[in-house]
Protein backbone atom coordinates (compact mmCIF):
# COMPACT_ATOMS: atom_id res chain seq x y z
CA UNK A 1 0.00 0.00 0.00
CA UNK A 2 2.76 2.44 0.86
CA UNK A 3 4.59 1.52 -2.35
CA UNK A 4 1.34 2.29 -4.21
CA UNK A 5 1.19 5.75 -2.65
CA UNK A 6 4.77 6.40 -3.70
CA UNK A 7 3.98 5.37 -7.30
CA UNK A 8 0.77 7.40 -7.33
CA UNK A 9 2.49 10.59 -6.23
CA UNK A 10 5.94 10.29 -7.80
CA UNK A 11 5.76 8.12 -10.94
CA UNK A 12 5.31 10.65 -13.73
CA UNK A 13 5.04 8.06 -16.52
CA UNK A 14 1.93 6.30 -15.23
CA UNK A 15 0.28 9.55 -14.24
CA UNK A 16 0.88 11.03 -17.70
CA UNK A 17 -0.47 7.95 -19.49
CA UNK A 18 -2.37 5.64 -17.10
CA UNK A 19 -3.02 3.06 -19.83
CA UNK A 20 0.42 2.70 -21.42
CA UNK A 21 2.82 4.44 -19.02
CA UNK A 22 6.06 2.74 -17.94
CA UNK A 23 4.79 -0.14 -15.81
CA UNK A 24 8.07 -1.34 -14.23
CA UNK A 25 7.37 -0.33 -10.61
CA UNK A 26 3.70 -1.25 -10.88
CA UNK A 27 4.52 -4.66 -12.35
CA UNK A 28 6.87 -5.31 -9.44
CA UNK A 29 4.15 -4.37 -6.95
CA UNK A 30 1.50 -6.39 -8.83
CA UNK A 31 3.80 -9.43 -8.95
CA UNK A 32 4.27 -9.26 -5.17
CA UNK A 33 0.51 -8.92 -4.73
CA UNK A 34 -0.22 -11.84 -7.06
CA UNK A 35 2.19 -13.98 -5.06
CA UNK A 36 0.32 -13.05 -1.89
CA UNK A 37 -3.06 -13.71 -3.54
CA UNK A 38 -1.96 -17.14 -4.80
CA UNK A 39 -0.53 -18.09 -1.42
CA UNK A 40 -3.64 -16.85 0.39
CA UNK A 41 -5.88 -18.70 -2.07
CA UNK A 42 -3.99 -21.94 -1.36
CA UNK A 43 -4.35 -21.34 2.39
CA UNK A 44 -8.08 -20.67 1.99
CA UNK A 45 -8.55 -23.90 0.07
CA UNK A 46 -6.31 -25.97 2.36
CA UNK A 47 -7.91 -24.73 5.59
CA UNK A 48 -11.41 -24.17 4.27
CA UNK A 49 -13.18 -25.10 7.53
CA UNK A 50 -11.26 -22.44 9.43
CA UNK A 51 -10.55 -19.76 6.82
CA UNK A 52 -12.96 -20.53 4.00
CA UNK A 53 -14.98 -17.68 2.57
CA UNK A 54 -16.36 -17.77 -0.96
CA UNK A 55 -16.19 -13.97 -1.23
CA UNK A 56 -12.43 -14.06 -0.61
CA UNK A 57 -11.99 -16.76 -3.24
CA UNK A 58 -14.01 -14.65 -5.70
CA UNK A 59 -11.95 -11.57 -4.86
CA UNK A 60 -8.65 -13.37 -5.34
CA UNK A 61 -9.64 -14.98 -8.66
CA UNK A 62 -11.00 -11.72 -10.10
CA UNK A 63 -7.91 -9.79 -9.03
CA UNK A 64 -5.53 -12.45 -10.41
CA UNK A 65 -7.39 -12.44 -13.73
CA UNK A 66 -7.13 -8.66 -14.12
CA UNK A 67 -3.57 -8.41 -12.82
CA UNK A 68 -2.52 -11.12 -15.28
CA UNK A 69 -2.88 -8.58 -18.09
CA UNK A 70 -0.82 -6.03 -16.20
CA UNK A 71 1.99 -8.56 -15.76
CA UNK A 72 1.85 -10.10 -19.24
CA UNK A 73 1.20 -6.99 -21.35
CA UNK A 74 2.24 -4.10 -19.11
CA UNK A 75 -1.07 -2.30 -19.61
CA UNK A 76 -3.14 -0.15 -17.24
CA UNK A 77 -0.38 0.53 -14.70
CA UNK A 78 -2.13 3.53 -13.12
CA UNK A 79 -5.37 1.65 -12.63
CA UNK A 80 -3.66 -1.47 -11.29
CA UNK A 81 -1.71 0.66 -8.85
CA UNK A 82 -4.84 2.55 -7.82
CA UNK A 83 -6.57 -0.77 -7.12
CA UNK A 84 -3.66 -1.90 -4.97
CA UNK A 85 -4.21 1.06 -2.64
CA UNK A 86 -7.04 -1.01 -1.19
CA UNK A 87 -4.42 -3.24 0.43
CA UNK A 88 -3.82 -0.53 3.02
CA UNK A 89 -6.86 -2.02 4.79
CA UNK A 90 -5.54 -5.60 4.77
CA UNK A 91 -3.43 -5.43 7.97
CA UNK A 92 -6.52 -4.43 9.97
CA UNK A 93 -8.62 -7.18 8.39
CA UNK A 94 -5.91 -9.75 9.17
CA UNK A 95 -5.48 -8.44 12.70
CA UNK A 96 -9.22 -8.90 13.24
CA UNK A 97 -8.88 -12.54 12.22
CA UNK A 98 -5.94 -13.02 14.61
CA UNK A 99 -7.91 -11.50 17.50
CA UNK A 100 -10.78 -13.91 16.77
CA UNK A 101 -8.37 -16.86 16.52
CA UNK A 102 -6.75 -16.20 19.91
CA UNK A 103 -10.16 -15.70 21.51
CA UNK A 104 -9.83 -12.00 22.24
CA UNK A 105 -13.32 -10.77 23.27
CA UNK A 106 -14.92 -8.51 20.69
CA UNK A 107 -15.64 -6.01 23.44
CA UNK A 108 -11.94 -5.60 24.35
CA UNK A 109 -10.28 -2.26 23.77
CA UNK A 110 -7.75 -3.74 21.27
CA UNK A 111 -10.46 -5.36 19.15
CA UNK A 112 -12.63 -2.23 19.19
CA UNK A 113 -9.69 0.04 18.28
CA UNK A 114 -8.73 -2.27 15.42
CA UNK A 115 -12.38 -2.46 14.35
CA UNK A 116 -12.62 1.32 14.20
CA UNK A 117 -9.34 1.60 12.28
CA UNK A 118 -10.42 -1.18 9.90
CA UNK A 119 -13.77 0.51 9.27
CA UNK A 120 -12.24 3.92 8.59
CA UNK A 121 -9.33 2.72 6.45
CA UNK A 122 -11.48 0.23 4.51
CA UNK A 123 -13.95 3.01 3.72
CA UNK A 124 -11.22 5.45 2.68
CA UNK A 125 -9.24 3.10 0.40
CA UNK A 126 -12.05 0.97 -1.03
CA UNK A 127 -15.27 2.97 -1.01
CA UNK A 128 -14.46 6.69 -0.92
CA UNK A 129 -12.11 6.32 -3.92
CA UNK A 130 -14.78 4.87 -6.23
CA UNK A 131 -15.83 8.24 -7.76
CA UNK A 132 -12.26 9.34 -8.50
CA UNK A 133 -11.37 5.92 -9.95
CA UNK A 134 -14.29 5.92 -12.36
CA UNK A 135 -13.80 9.59 -13.23
CA UNK A 136 -10.31 8.63 -14.43
CA UNK A 137 -11.70 5.57 -16.27
CA UNK A 138 -14.25 7.75 -18.06
CA UNK A 139 -11.59 10.32 -18.93
CA UNK A 140 -9.66 7.66 -20.87
CA UNK A 141 -12.64 5.72 -22.21
CA UNK A 142 -12.89 5.98 -25.99
CA UNK A 143 -9.42 7.45 -26.48
CA UNK A 144 -6.99 5.94 -29.02
CA UNK A 145 -5.00 4.47 -26.10
CA UNK A 146 -8.15 2.77 -24.82
CA UNK A 147 -8.95 1.39 -28.30
CA UNK A 148 -5.40 -0.01 -28.59
CA UNK A 149 -6.06 -2.22 -25.56
CA UNK A 150 -8.42 -4.48 -27.47
CA UNK A 151 -11.65 -6.00 -26.25
CA UNK A 152 -10.10 -8.72 -24.04
CA UNK A 153 -8.12 -6.22 -21.97
CA UNK A 154 -11.01 -3.75 -21.85
CA UNK A 155 -13.24 -6.49 -20.44
CA UNK A 156 -10.50 -7.59 -18.01
CA UNK A 157 -10.29 -3.99 -16.82
CA UNK A 158 -13.94 -3.02 -16.45
CA UNK A 159 -15.69 -6.26 -15.41
CA UNK A 160 -13.32 -7.12 -12.53
CA UNK A 161 -13.41 -3.48 -11.40
CA UNK A 162 -17.19 -3.61 -11.12
CA UNK A 163 -17.08 -7.03 -9.44
CA UNK A 164 -14.58 -5.72 -6.88
CA UNK A 165 -16.83 -2.72 -6.18
CA UNK A 166 -19.71 -5.07 -5.39
CA UNK A 167 -17.51 -7.20 -3.11
CA UNK A 168 -16.14 -4.11 -1.36
CA UNK A 169 -19.63 -2.72 -0.80
CA UNK A 170 -20.78 -6.05 0.66
CA UNK A 171 -17.73 -6.19 2.91
CA UNK A 172 -18.17 -2.56 3.96
CA UNK A 173 -21.72 -3.34 5.02
CA UNK A 174 -20.52 -6.37 7.01
CA UNK A 175 -17.72 -4.38 8.63
CA UNK A 176 -20.01 -1.54 9.69
CA UNK A 177 -22.62 -4.01 10.99
CA UNK A 178 -19.97 -5.96 12.89
CA UNK A 179 -18.44 -2.83 14.37
CA UNK A 180 -21.87 -1.59 15.42
CA UNK A 181 -22.60 -4.91 17.13
CA UNK A 182 -19.26 -4.95 18.93
CA UNK A 183 -19.19 -1.29 19.91
CA UNK A 184 -22.81 -0.22 20.42
CA UNK A 185 -24.79 -3.28 21.45
CA UNK A 186 -22.90 -4.02 24.69
CA UNK A 187 -23.52 -0.42 25.77
CA UNK A 188 -27.21 -0.68 24.82
CA UNK A 189 -27.52 -3.80 26.98
CA UNK A 190 -25.77 -2.08 29.90
CA UNK A 191 -28.08 0.94 29.60
CA UNK A 192 -31.16 -1.32 29.35
CA UNK A 193 -30.02 -3.37 32.35
CA UNK A 194 -29.33 -0.30 34.47
CA UNK A 195 -32.78 1.13 33.64
CA UNK A 196 -34.55 -2.09 34.60
CA UNK A 197 -32.89 -2.13 38.05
Amino acid sequence: GLFCLYILFFDGAINANPIWGDPYLVKLNVAITCGYLLYDLLLLLRYWKTLGDSLFVCHHLVALYAYGYVLSRGVLPYFANFRLLSELSTPFVNLRWFFDTVGQPRSSWFVLANGLAMTVVFFLVRIAVIPSYYARVLAWYGTPEYARLGLAVQVAWIVPSLALEVLNLVWMYKIVRGFYRAFCRPRERKVACSHSD
